[in-house]
């Protein structure tokens, strides 16, 4: 009888201990992918696939338009796509040219409406890693937006994508980034500090990777679109 306790008392113990490991494991494994050191469990199979890879060099999905030309700029965006609570915002995506400075909203893919913006501090090249002052390149979609107390608003990207993390790993195994560089995050496109527009009139790219427009512009952007918004960006 003794004998029987102690063996469910091991085995209580062992149970425990094993609960308490695979509880401070998954924390630990949390805490990587939330610091960018860690490809989230739903990506593994598309970021480290054997065969069949998805291409990391996409094709343009948005017609683009002339250079320097900010299609529609001087116009409200209402006054071409009607009141944002009656529209349709599955039909509505967004186009980056980090080249040309420029951000286009579509309906049906056709362009609607472009505004300036400027990027990170460091534009040339895709984002690599995190402090690389770089505005990645992709095809991403809205994963939040809000309310910002420094830029007006905040319409957060959900950077890193499954491409992200493939050419960061890429990255890595070429000695481009070191092998201890976290993907980053909190990628987004926002406004500027208050009283700050000249920043986008005179392409100062000031940001940590984000994309920034002026207040006026990011509030207007705002009304028009939704979780899951598509947004391309390029080079």
């Amino acid at each position: 009888m003794e004998l029987k306790k102690r063996q469910g008392n091991i085995w209580i113990i062992a149970s425990s201990a094993s609960i308490l490991l695979l509880t401070a494991s998954s924390f630990f494994y949390w805490k990587l992918v939330r610091l960018g050191y860690a490809v989230p469990i739903p990506y593994i199979l598309d970021v480290f696939c054997l065969s069949n890879c998805p291409a990391d060099e996409l094709n343009v999905l948005h017609t683009q338009l002339p250079p320097d030309n900010l299609f529609n700029y001087g116009k409200p965006l209402s006054q071409i796509l009607g009141e944002p609570d009656k529209l349709d915002k599955n039909r509505i995506s967004i186009l980056v040219e980090k080249s040309k400075y420029r951000l286009t909203v579509y309906e049906n893919k056709k362009p609607v409406k472009s505004y300036p913006v400027v990027f990170g501090s460091n534009p040339a090249g895709d984002k690599l890693k995190e402090g690389d002052s770089r505005t990645p390149e992709g095809i991403f979609s809205i994963k939040d937006f809000y309310p910002h107390a420094a830029w007006s608003k905040f319409i957060w990207l959900d950077y890193p994508s499954k491409q992200s993390w493939r050419k960061h790993i890429k990255a890595k195994q070429a000695g481009t980034i070191k092998w201890y560089d976290s993907i980053g995050s909190e990628v987004g496109i926002h406004g500027v500090p208050a009283n700050s527009e000249k920043i986008i009139k005179e392409r100062s790219n000031w940001t940590l990777g984000c994309v920034s427009l002026e207040n006026k512009d990011v509030d207007e952007l705002y009304q028009f679109v939704q979780k899951g918004t598509e947004v391309e960006i390029i080079r």
